[in-house]
């Protein structure tokens, strides 16, 4: 019986996948096969042996230790998606907030209490401070088109905007998704340089992080509506205050808030409302326990953010995955092991990414101990599992 531990909230939408015959499932549990997260913060987390997973019910994965988790090769799967459309509906809802002064004039409307007779007079003669313009007919542009970014220049297409979008790193499937009306820019300055309103949709990386600082606001139309639902860190704070201070930036939006965000003007910060909705927990837990429930009983990955996705059919009695090194003669050097273990085997399938590989060997007749004792005392291999009718 496998083991599963949760941290924090999780979906029991996803949780009730878990067939009661093969799965125990606690928040406190020793020794589990894997783990499935929110947002508990896991990096002083001692990782024990057993542990072969940890599924985040998200995209982030900050919360993770990936590189103690790529050393002691534990699967780490996010769920990309999930929370699409949750996120999409915000980043709309965000573009009329940071248009049309809503926030600005519902506090000023609220500080009219106690006038009684007067309210009425009152919002007529003081309505007019809170102008803002229709996004109909304006220019939107999308920095990232992934699964999210892709929804928004979608929707914003349907609502009379002319959206224009940059991903250098576009996935096929993403590229399908978008409506032939979404114009592709091939450079960031060339997107931001004619766009009324810009929405950042990329991962925080150590390529993105900043990637909205100076240079780019120097080169922005004035009086730009920015928005940031994505990431923290992807704008510069002190090039953002700067760029509002100078008129470039007439609203900026962002569901993540800190200490130096809540204290400048001009900006509308958001508590971190972009999975906040049930459905969105619900989709996010279905795909992590769908992708453990694979891992453990197949050794198939999907949506791994340390090793690749591999996956194939069972066509044998036994399967053997292996997580190692991604180093020369890896494969050779496990074959050999088996072929002089007189061990067949009956389909493979080798992927890598980055530093790390993954292979999967489905063979024709039982794997003695011995065979996987061998395979794991060859340099690279970080973990080897043995999986026999759904069992490892």
């Amino acid at each position: 019986m496998f083991r599963i531990q949760t941290l924090g909230r999780i979906s029991t939408a996803g949780l009730e996948l878990f067939a009661r015959d093969r799965y125990e499932v606690a928040s406190e549990i020793p020794n589990p096969d894997a783990i499935i997260v929110r947002s508990t913060k896991m990096h002083d987390m001692p990782l024990p042996g057993s542990l072969k997973a940890v599924a985040r019910a998200g995209a982030g994965v900050s919360n993770i230790p990936i590189d103690r988790c790529n050393d002691s090769g534990i699967v780490v799967f996010n769920t990309p998606g999930g929370n699409a459309n949750s996120v999409k509906e915000l980043v709309l809802a965000s573009l009329f907030l940071g248009s049309r002064n809503i926030v600005e004039g519902i506090n000023w409307a609220r500080a009219l209490a106690d006038k009684g007779d007067e309210v009425p007079v009152l919002v007529e003669k003081g309505k007019s401070r809170f102008l803002g313009p229709e996004i109909r007919g304006k220019t939107l542009g999308v920095i990232g088109l992934g699964a999210i970014g892709v929804m928004v220049a979608n929707d914003a297409v349907a609502l009379g905007m002319q959206v224009r979008g940059y991903d250098p790193f576009i996935s096929v499937e993403s590229a399908w998704g978008l409506s032939s009306s979404v114009q592709r820019v091939m450079g960031l300055e060339a997107l931001i340089r004619e766009c009324d309103y810009v929405t950042v949709n990329a991962p925080l990386t150590e390529q993105t992080k900043g990637m909205i600082a100076r240079e780019q606001f120097v080169a922005m139309k004035r009086g730009v509506v920015l928005l940031n639902l994505a990431r923290g860190g992807l704008v510069d704070n002190a090039a953002l205050t700067e760029a509002i201070d100078r008129g470039i930036v007439a609203c900026y939006v962002t569901d993540f808030p800190d200490d130096e965000l809540l204290k400048m003007d001009r900006v509308i910060a958001i508590p971190h409302l972009g999975a906040s909705t049930p459905e969105a927990e619900n989709n996010c837990a279905v795909m992590a326990v769908k992708q453990i429930c694979a891992y453990l009983e197949h050794g198939n990955i999907t949506n791994a953010v340390n090793f690749p996705d591999c996956g194939m059919n069972p066509a044998g009695i036994a399967r053997i995955v292996i997580a190692n090194r991604n180093i020369p003669a890896m494969v050779g050097q496990i074959t050999t092991v088996l072929a002089e273990e007189h061990v067949n085997i009956s389909d493979m399938l080798n992927r890598h990414r980055d530093k790390l590989a993954y292979t999967i060997i489905d063979v024709d007749q039982p794997v003695s101990e011995s065979s996987l004792e061998r395979i794991r005392g060859i340099s690279g291999v970080i973990r080897v599992r043995l999986i026999q009718d759904g069992v490892s």
